[in-house]
């Protein structure tokens, strides 16, 4: 078995974004795609797939060792950017292949209209071990 995290970004550059975006869909329609969420990690739950989850609050803050006193803090995330990570699962498979089905799977929650939004997805693989250089 091997584990994965599937961060999901929310407000991509448009290039990569083929979808309403959340803050124009009806309440109705958020439901649906929380409920689509939730419906999937129960799925995985009962195939022992599925290890945690959470949504993220679009709030957030850098922070940087200052090196002496109180450090930098910056608002964030990143508000030059449309990119935003809104929430992550880590899933437990057994094959790469598995992992690929299960973001697709994924990606395609519900948006507005009920349409599949199929956004992107980050799929990465645990560091399972440190790397390590042989001389």
């Amino acid at each position: 078995m091997a584990e994965y995290l599937m961060l999901k970004h929310y407000r991509m550059p448009e290039q990569y974004m083929d979808y309403t975006p959340m803050d124009e869909w009806s309440p109705e329609e958020v439901d649906a795609h929380i409920a689509y969420m939730n419906d999937f990690a129960n799925k995985l739950k009962e195939t022992g797939e599925f290890v945690d989850s959470q949504a993220l609050s679009p709030e957030g803050t850098f922070v940087q060792s200052g090196g002496s006193g109180k450090p930098p803090v910056t608002d964030g995330p990143f508000p030059e950017t449309k990119d935003l990570i809104a929430g992550w699962m880590v899933i437990d498979v057994e094959t790469y292949d598995r992992a690929l089905e299960l973001a697709g799977e994924l990606s395609a929650a519900p948006g507005k209209g009920g349409e599949p939004i199929n956004e992107w997805l980050e799929l990465r693989p645990f560091l399972d071990h440190a790397p390590c250089v042989d001389e």
